[in-house]
């Protein structure tokens, strides 16, 4: 019996150490192509508020702590100019949305939108914002001057002016920006989007494009969505960049992701009682051996 508590202590030690041993999890559009910016910011100062969003997909229920984006900040603007920065995630329509408002299927489409096939969904599933505190960011500049071909940041109209061919060619300085989730994203596996919305003092911040198809040094996955925007009067519904607005192309956005797949163990307030189980049983096993050979004495 003195080897009783050694044991129960290995038990617990093992248990509470499993979350140690999780997976990595990493995940990346790829570097920036040059192709389009869009705007995403938050609605402040009588400004509309702007989200543009990007895809990704866990296979598995993940644990995200960090996370990159790449934009381009307005050449007047600085990076003390921004002011916060919130990440939602979204998961893809129908969920989340009132599916009663849309046209039904095969389209789905409303009398703002030829499609939510494939969008984003009417609300967000979850957010973090630094300015709660549930995350922290440092943002870098990369290239003090960077051209991206075409953008898009007032013309996200309603059927039947959202062909606009996008808002032409903007030259700005190009940053990344690396977030510290203090408050984790928990995900289960599923389909989601990605939205960044940066709030600047000057100006109005671009996420820039990345390749599609993903190529290295990004991480291809099947199926790869394209990038899709609205404005807050355009909401819940979403327009795609490329097929909606510019017209016969599609683009990705360029992030990265971080943290941990999410390890099978008892969560916290049942490891007590796990080790408690165990040591009974160990307890059980003991009397039983030990009334055995009392029996064969």
């Amino acid at each position: 019996m003195r080897s009783l508590p050694r044991f129960a202590a290995g038990c617990l030690f093992a248990l509470s150490s499993a979350a140690a041993c999780a997976t990595p999890f990493l995940f990346s559009t790829g570097d920036p192509d040059g192709r389009i910016g869009t705007a995403s910011r938050p609605g402040t100062g009588g400004t509309l508020e702007i989200e543009s969003a990007d895809d990704f997909i866990l296979g598995a229920a993940t644990e995200i702590t960090h996370a990159t984006f790449t934009g381009l900040l307005p050449p007047t603007a600085t990076l003390t100019d921004i002011g916060s920065i919130t990440v939602e995630i979204y998961r893809v329509f129908p969920a989340d949305s009132d599916v009663a408002r849309t046209s039904g299927p095969p389209t789905f489409s409303t009398s703002e939108v030829p499609t939510r096939v494939n969008s984003p969904s009417d609300v967000e599933f979850a957010d973090r914002t630094s300015a709660s505190g549930q995350l922290t960011f440092n943002c870098s500049v990369l290239s003090p001057s960077f051209t991206v071909g075409n953008s898009v940041v007032n013309g996200i109209n309603p059927l039947p002016n959202q062909n606009t061919s996008g808002e032409g060619a903007v030259t700005g300085q190009e940053v990344e920006c690396a977030l510290t989730f203090a408050t984790p994203f928990v995900l289960a596996a599923d389909h989601y989007f990605f939205v960044p919305q940066v709030e600047l003092a000057n100006g109005t911040f671009l996420w820039l494009s990345a390749p599609r198809p993903i190529i290295v040094p990004g991480t291809a996955f099947v199926p790869d969505l394209q990038s899709w925007i609205r404005n807050e009067n355009l909401a819940p519904d979403w327009l795609r960049v490329g097929t909606d607005i510019v017209g016969g192309t599609t683009f990705n956005a360029a992030f990265s992701l971080s943290g941990a797949l999410v390890a099978a163990v008892p969560e916290p307030g049942s490891l007590p009682l796990l080790l408690i189980a165990l040591v009974s049983a160990v307890v059980l096993s003991h009397r039983v051996a030990r009334a055995g050979r009392s029996m064969h004495r």
